[in-house]
C-alpha cells in the first residue's frame, strides 16, 4: 500500500511540475484567466488542468495494484470514470461544457459502474426504503446514479480555494482506506492509497501558492471516485454501514444541497447560477480578514489559503466520528443530524456577523485604509 501511495504521488507530483514549467506552451487553453468572476480568488491566471496529473497519478497506482494483486478493479474505475473526467477536463480547455451536460456525462459514468461493478446501493438502514429498493430494483439503480453524480459534482462545488477539495477528498479517502483495511477488503484499500497519493502529489504545488488548479476535470474524477468507491465499499461488505460513507461526504453534499434551497427558494434563481454565498465563500470574506484591500498578488494567496484549513477542520468533525462508528447506523444518522445543524448555526453566524472573534483571522490592512 506504501508503494502504491508513493508512487502515485510522485507521478502526479512530476507531471503537475511538468504542466507548471511549461505552461506558456498550453496558457492559452488552460489557464483560468478570469479573475474577476463571484467565485473567483486567484491573482495571477492559473492552469486549471490539475485533473491530469491527478488521473495519471492514479493510473499508475492502478497498475501497481494490478501488476501487485492481479487484479483490475483500479483500472476499470477510471475506465469508467472517463466519460465525468473527460467532460470535466475539455471544460477546463475550452469553458463551453455546461453544468448539465457535465451531470450527464457523470450520470453516464454511474451507469457505467453499475452495468460493470454490479455497483447499486441497496440498502439505506430504513426498512421501508429498503424494502423498496430490494423490491424495485430500477428506483435502486436512479437512486444510485443520483447518489454518484450528486457528489461527483459536491466535490466540484467546494473546489474554490486552494488546497480546498483536495484536502477534504483526501480525508475522505483516508477514511474509506481505514474501513476497506477494517473489513479486509485490499483492493479499496489499494484504490483508497492511491488516490491518496495523487491528491497529495497535486497537493503539494496547489496548496498553498496555487500553482495550479485542479479543474472541473479533476473535481468530477475524484468526485466519482470517492462515490464509486463509497457504493462498492457497502455493496461488497455488509457489515459497513450504507451511512458510513454519507458522514464522509457530508460536508460537500450538504453544501451543495443548501446551494441548491438557498438559490431555487430562497432568492428565486436558478441552481446552476453561481453566487457568492457558499459557506467557503463566506468564510474567505467574513472570518479571514489578512490583508483585505491589497491587490497584491502574495497577499491574494495568502488569503486564499487561509481560507481552506477552517474546513478542513469542519471536514474532520464529520470523518473522526465516521471513522469511529462505520458500523453503527444509528449512531452514524445521529452524527449526519448533528453536522447538519452545525453547519446551519456556523452559516447563520457568519452571515448574520455574529462569529466568534477566534475564529477571525484579521490584520491591520482593510479596504480603504491608506
Amino acid at each position: 500500500m506504501l508503494l502504491i501511495l508513493l508512487m502515485s504521488m510522485l507521478c502526479a507530483f512530476i507531471s503537475a511540475v511538468l504542466l507548471i514549467r511549461y505552461q506558456h506552451l498550453h496558457a492559452q487553453f488552460s489557464a483560468d484567466n478570469d479573475l474577476q468572476g463571484v467565485q473567483k480568488f486567484h491573482a495571477t491566471p492559473v492552469p486549471r488542468i490539475g485533473g491530469v496529473p491527478i488521473f495519471l497519478g492514479l493510473l499508475v497506482g492502478s497498475g501497481l495494484m494490478f501488476w501487485l494483486q492481479r487484479d483490475l478493479l483500479g483500472i476499470e474505475i477510471l475506465l469508467v470514470a472517463l466519460p465525468a473526467f473527460v467532460a470535466g477536463l475539455v471544460e477546463d480547455i475550452t469553458k463551453g461544457v455546461g453544468v448539465k451536460t457535465r451531470l450527464g456525462a457523470t450520470l453516464a459514468a454511474a451507469l457505467l459502474g453499475i452495468l460493470v461493478f454490479h455497483a447499486v446501493i441497496g440498502r439505506l438502514g430504513l426498512p421501508l426504503v429498503d424494502g423498496l429498493l430490494l423490491k424495485f430494483p430500477i428506483v435502486a439503480i436512479l437512486f444510485t446514479m443520483i447518489a454518484v453524480g450528486g457528489v461527483a459534482h459536491s466535490i466540484n462545488i467546494i473546489d474554490g480555494y486552494n488546497g480546498l477539495s483536495g484536502m477534504v477528498s483526501m480525508l475522505i479517502f483516508i477514511a474509506l482506506g481505514y474501513v476497506s483495511f477494517k473489513v479486509g477488503d485490499s483492493l479499496l484499500l489499494s484504490i483508497s492509497a492511491s488516490a491518496c497519493g495523487a491528491l497529495l502529489g497535486f497537493l503539494l504545488l496547489n496548496y498553498p501558492r496555487g500553482l495550479i488548479f485542479a479543474g472541473d476535470g479533476g473535481a468530477y474524477l475524484v468526485g466519482f471516485l470517492i462515490a464509486e468507491v463509497s457504493v462498492l465499499l457497502v455493496a461488497r461488505n455488509a457489515q459497513v454501514s450504507p451511512w458510513f460513507p454519507l458522514l464522509c461526504v457530508v460536508y460537500p453534499v450538504f453544501e451543495t444541497l443548501y446551494s441548491i434551497y438557498r438559490k431555487k427558494v430562497l432568492r428565486g434563481m436558478s441552481p446552476g447560477v453561481p453566487d457568492g454565498l457558499h459557506l467557503h465563500m463566506l468564510v474567505y470574506k467574513r472570518l479571514v480578514l489578512w490583508m483585505v484591500g491589497s491587490r497584491e498578488a502574495e497577499h491574494l494567496t495568502r488569503r486564499n489559503s487561509m481560507t481552506a484549513p477552517y474546513l478542513w477542520g469542519l471536514t474532520a468533525l464529520s470523518i473522526a466520528p465516521a471513522m469511529l462508528f462505520w458500523q453503527s447506523t444509528p449512531v452514524l444518522m445521529v452524527c449526519v443530524l448533528l453536522f447538519v445543524l452545525l453547519y446551519l448555526a456556523l452559516y447563520r453566524m457568519i452571515i448574520r456577523f455574529k462569529t466568534p472573534r477566534w475564529l477571525v483571522r484579521a490584520s491591520c490592512k482593510r479596504d480603504g485604509d491608506a
